[in-house]
């Protein structure tokens, strides 16, 4: 087989994802982490010590004050960037800064680290790994249950 066939049949394996929304709530982001799908960042813009208590799991680390500098040498333009800060407000400023530099696929996380965790989100951070662990973490009934009482909750 010659290169180009070889990389045809590549390209069609994963499916190319539709862009993000200017917008997103908790549940399409928590949709694409179980799913394994490829591509993107989530930039957590509280400042450092609120984000060292508590974070979406796998989230950066990106003060406000900070965000442009650290993002463009950091991150791809073309990255789908999911942001979160303190308030829906802080959130919105962030998208802005982002998109300002040029950043194409930027989404705002409506209700944040809140929203995240009403709907049963993975966290980590100091406070959140002294929160008990619930039923659902040790039996697959009770997390199937779980599971079906989150994606039921309006974030």
């Amino acid at each position: 087989m010659n290169n180009i066939k070889d990389n045809k049949l590549v390209e069609n394996i994963i499916p190319s994802q539709p862009p993000i929304e200017q917008q997103s709530d908790a549940h399409v982001l928590k949709s694409r982490l179980e799913w394994g799908e490829p591509a993107f960042t989530i930039l957590d813009v509280r400042d450092r010590n609120t984000y060292n208590e508590g974070h979406i799991m796998g989230a950066m680390a990106m003060p406000l004050d900070q965000l442009v500098e650290r993002a463009t040498p950091s991150l791809a333009k073309s990255r789908d960037i999911y942001v979160y800060g303190a308030t829906d407000e802080e959130t919105a400023q962030a998208a802005q800064q982002l998109r300002s530099a040029g950043f194409e696929h930027v989404s705002e996380l409506r209700g944040g680290l809140p929203a995240w965790k009403a709907i049963g989100g993975p966290t980590e951070g100091i406070i959140e790994s002294q929160t008990p662990p619930g039923a659902g973490d040790y039996n697959v009934v009770s997390r199937i249950k779980e599971h079906v009482e989150t994606q039921q909750k309006d974030v």
